[in-house]
């Protein structure tokens, strides 16, 4: 019988496997399926002692160097019968505790040396302060339909909202047969997804479910990535694209092995079709696979192997999910005409905590709402547009900001790009781009002239701002908030605004 929960999931493999590696943070330690299963009873017995009943939400503040506990924790608060939220240990202070607010959380476990903001009634603890001397395991109080978590989303677009989802959910299309566990060409699976987003939920369902050990480094950098690669010949590496480029950017793949990676995906946000191109020619034995979904969508997603005959694709629904585009009335259009992209997950579906207004825009009828603007090809692969937010109405024309970005990625010095619409006194919006070049002496100018065999005249930017970095959020995401107040106070004696 396949366990329907989480906890159920890590009881099967904690009996199958039991010292077969589950988690390996560089440099910090190894956790196998019986540490697992046996640290996680005792933190839970912890929990219930401290008064945790079930549906409590308890706020979960770890960073990358405390995977361990953070798993720990993790399975410990749903064997309790609680709701586990991960926040991400990067966000400020005030932003953490509006979230455990929203939420109501009542506890706040933590990693080592964070400081959790006062909550009040809220007590906090660390895993060790848990676990205690109690062995016995805990009659798991959780059912498939129960809420297992709530997961923040980045806040690109808006205030972050909490996407809850029930153990049903994250265990959809979990495998219990050992000869039929993901990813079996790999002993390890190297990612250094952020706790607290979605990318990093999924690498911990992978932890549990997936053939190989998850391994990760304590913080990303290009230099510990390739050296990890190398050092456990992974075989299997997750990325989103600001870490691809940062990657590929330094050169690290030509400084260390790269043979042993035979599948290399990307997810979070499109891969633009150069930095696609770069991949596969840096990791020569890898299949690349773009991922897209999101936290409102999970596990609906479509999966693409790079295809440079169609390079901007992202593929078709998989395992069972669903993909349609629609219209102004919600009505299905067809092949190349844009609109909405609308996703159907073959799970239980995940809706927003405490709040109603949004799950009627975004959850309608199983369908969840991308946020994004697409087309399907003849073959019924998704092409995106852009966001819907970030689409430009420049005078009489709509411009997609994705695709002036995939032009300036082609430029062989530019190291990151990012095209958002600015005001213009008679054509109400136009484009600029923010640039961080790869080497010192490239301009605006240069930049403009390099786009305008590449783009129309109403997508070439007005504005290119040259930069040291691009502010991004813990998944990766470019913040474009922080590009306008940038593009605003910058100089601006000329239309390249270098």
């Amino acid at each position: 019988m396949i366990p329907r929960t989480v906890p159920g999931m890590l009881a099967l493999r904690a009996a199958q496997e039991p010292e077969r590696i589950a988690i390996v943070v560089a440099g910090e330690g190894e956790l196998t399926f019986a540490q697992w299963e046996r640290r996680s009873h005792a933190a839970a017995h912890g929990l219930l002692d401290r008064g945790v009943r079930p549906g409590d939400r308890i706020g979960l503040l770890f960073e990358g160097r405390d995977w361990i506990d953070f798993a720990v924790a993790y399975c410990a608060v749903q064997l309790a019968g609680a709701v586990a939220v991960p926040v991400p240990a990067r966000l400020a202070p005030a932003e953490v505790q509006r979230l455990l607010g929203h939420c109501g959380a009542c506890a706040v476990v933590h990693g080592r040396g964070l400081r959790v903001p006062d909550g009040g009634e809220r007590w906090t603890a660390a895993p060790a302060d848990l676990e205690g001397r109690e062995t016995r395991p805990v009659d798991a109080r959780v059912g498939p339909d129960d809420l297992a978590q709530i997961l923040y989303t980045s806040g690109t677009t808006g205030t972050p909202k909490g996407v809850g989802a029930t153990h049903a959910n994250l265990t959809f299309g979990c495998e219990t047969r050992p000869n039929r566990r993901r990813f079996r060409h790999s002993r390890y699976l190297l990612h250094a997804f952020p706790i607290g987003t979605n990318a990093g939920q999924t690498m911990l369902i992978n932890a549990l479910d997936a053939h190989p050990a998850m391994l990760t480094p304590p913080r990303f950098t290009p230099a510990r990535f390739a050296r990890l690669i190398a050092a456990y010949a992974a075989g299997t590496v997750f990325v989103v694209p600001a870490m691809a480029i940062e990657f590929l950017n330094s050169g690290m793949h030509e400084r260390y092995d790269m043979s042993s990676v035979v599948l290399l995906g990307s997810a979070a946000s499109a891969l633009p079709p150069s930095v696609s191109a770069r991949l596969a020619a840096a990791f020569p034995n890898a299949t690349v696979i773009n991922y897209y979904t999101s936290t409102e969508a999970a596990p609906a997603q479509t999966i693409m192997v790079y295809d440079p005959a169609r390079p901007g694709a992202l593929g078709r629904p998989a395992f069972g999910g669903a993909l349609r585009v629609t219209g102004p009335d919600g009505e299905v259009l067809p092949p190349r005409e844009v609109g909405e992209v609308w996703m159907r997950s073959p799970a239980a579906p995940r809706s927003y905590y405490r709040d109603e207004g949004a799950n009627a825009e975004a959850f309608r009828d199983g369908w969840v709402r991308m946020g994004d603007l697409g087309y399907l090809d003849a073959d019924g692969h998704l092409h995106l547009v852009d966001r819907e937010g970030d689409v430009v109405k420049s005078g009489a024309f709509k411009v997609s900001t994705i695709q002036v970005e995939a032009a300036l990625y082609e430029h062989p010095q530019v190291a990151e790009a990012a095209v958002l619409g600015v005001p213009h006194p008679v054509l109400g919006t136009v484009l600029a781009a923010v640039v961080v070049p790869r080497s010192a002496g490239v301009s605006g100018v240069e930049l403009r002239a390099f786009l305008m065999d590449r783009v129309a005249a109403h997508e070439l930017p007005e504005r290119v701002l040259i930069v040291d970095a691009l502010p991004r959020n813990q998944s990766g995401k470019v913040i474009k908030t922080v590009l306008r107040r940038l593009l605003e106070t910058a100089t601006t004696g000329n239309p390249e605004g270098t």
